[in-house]
């Protein structure tokens, strides 16, 4: 982009000064919005419909400043969310949550709740496909875990066992999604191999 005053801003994908090897690390987009965009592209090209879960909020106070611009002053959250996604590809139902860690050895269980485990159990219970996309940053890798891997780990976790899930394991045991200039992160290649 050129600015008024003559100066253009940085690419986002040029190398910091200093460095000779290219990193790709940041692509300037979070893996959310690198999800959207590929159920975006899965929408348009008709492979799958895949939304994100909007947060069930509940609005307390509203002041009406003008008639057409109304301010939210308050609102809390109704209930705690379930997972990130759902919608239906080849004729299943999927559902399934989305996470980035910024280490770079475990995908800690912190980061996963009970009623998410809770409700992924229930999915798979009435024949849907649940999963988990990590994305371990530092590595700039992105994985798709099945549900019951995680199970396993989260049961052991609450028996006394690990707060993570080894990094290694996540690599053997899980799919690595490739990055893609349309869908960027293809998950649905790897539903493909994993459930079809």
């Amino acid at each position: 982009m050129n600015y008024p005053n003559g100066r253009r801003s940085p690419s986002r994908h040029a190398a910091p000064q200093g460095k000779t090897k290219p990193e790709f690390s940041n692509r300037g987009m979070t893996l959310e919005e690198d999800i959207n965009l590929t159920n975006e592209y899965y929408l348009q090209a008709g492979l799958a419909v895949i939304h994100k879960k909007p947060t069930p909020v509940q609005i307390v106070q509203v002041d009406y400043p003008k008639r057409s611009a109304a301010v939210i002053k308050e609102a809390y959250f109704k209930q705690a969310s379930t997972t990130d996604y759902n919608g239906v590809y080849r004729g299943r139902y999927i559902d399934f949550e989305a996470k980035e860690t910024k280490n770079k050895t475990s995908f800690p269980l912190s980061n996963v709740h009970q009623h998410q485990v809770d409700h992924m159990k229930a999915v798979e219970k009435h024949g849907g496909i649940s999963f988990f996309i990590i994305k371990f940053t530092p590595r700039d890798e992105v994985y798709l875990l099945p549900s019951s891997m995680l199970f396993a780990f989260w049961d052991d976790q609450q028996n006394g066992g690990r707060k993570s899930i080894p990094y290694n394991s996540i690599y053997k045991e899980g799919v690595r999604i490739p990055f893609r200039y349309q869908a960027r992160i293809d998950y649905a290649g790897v539903l493909d191999k994993l459930y079809f």
